[in-house]
């Protein structure tokens, strides 16, 4: 029998934290979003700034708003491969909300290509927006959080299990994934003495809007739902309750973790 679904629960255990979200406008990134507001918090989204990304961004803060209209939040879009986009989205959060308790990473792309046709620019972009975006991120909310010492932050990046296994069609994107994981690992040392926590969470397939084409053929999806113990593919909500544990005082004793949230794939060798 399936447990409560903790994404309807509001036990406020992020009760007025300030968290930052980036790729907030869908997929994971919006199951997190809703999921740290029904815990209390005020969510600062950022997006990608196209015109698409904004309309969703707005959508998901007037979602928001229906949940709680006490909760506040902030938008702010852009390339999260440049770093003039983590400063201003440190700025925005500041300015409007006055600090920064919590940062979920988790702005990231995945083309499908088979190895041998991968194009130089496609890994490029793979890298820059999943690995250059994540430390740029991290560094600018981190040197925020280092100013309000002692009080610090939470840091989770979103990883993916494609850190710790290969994939065919994914080898521009499984090293940005193990850089991330590797750069929290790093972070958590780095940034243990201003009281900030960094620990990742490893997601299995989540359908979201990047993999919907590959899990629409009827094979791949029945392929991939075989594998997984808990017989089903995971939902963007899947992802909440686990980064808001990692992002609340219910984990102050964790930092340089990897949480997996893969229906129990990873283990499943059969």
């Amino acid at each position: 029998m399936p447990g409560p679904d903790f994404d309807t629960a509001s036990f406020g255990l992020l009760r007025d934290q300030v968290v930052v979200i980036t790729g907030a406008s869908q997929g994971i990134g919006k199951g997190i979003a809703l999921g740290c507001a029904r815990q209390g918090a005020h969510v600062v989204l950022h997006h990608l700034g196209s015109e698409q990304t904004t309309r969703d961004a707005e959508d998901l803060a007037r979602e928001i708003g229906a949940i709680d209209p006490t909760r506040k939040t902030v938008l702010v879009g852009g390339d999260i491969s440049n770093p003039a986009t983590a400063s201003r989205i440190v700025q925005e959060a500041v300015n409007v909300l006055g600090r920064i308790d919590c940062l979920v990473s988790n702005a990231g792309i995945c083309p499908f290509y088979a190895f041998l046709d991968i194009p130089h620019d496609v890994w490029n972009l793979t890298r820059s927006v999943n690995l250059d975006g994540a430390f740029y991120v991290v560094q600018a909310c981190a040197r925020q959080m280092k100013e309000q010492t002692p009080q610090g932050g939470s840091i989770v990046a979103v990883s993916s299990i494609s850190a710790l296994v290969g994939g065919g069609q994914q080898a521009h994107y499984t090293p940005t994934k193990a850089g991330v994981k590797s750069l929290m690992e790093s972070c958590a040392i780095s940034l243990a003495p201003y009281n900030i926590r960094c620990n990742s969470v490893l997601p299995g397939t989540i359908e979201t809007p990047i993999n919907a084409e590959d899990l629409a053929r009827p094979e791949k999806r029945q392929y991939m739902e075989g594998r997984i113990p808990l017989g089903r593919l995971g939902r963007p909500e899947d992802m909440a309750g686990p980064t808001i544990f990692l992002l609340s005082t219910m984990s102050k004793y964790v930092t340089g973790a990897s949480v997996l949230v893969d229906g129990g794939a990873f283990v499943n060798l059969q």
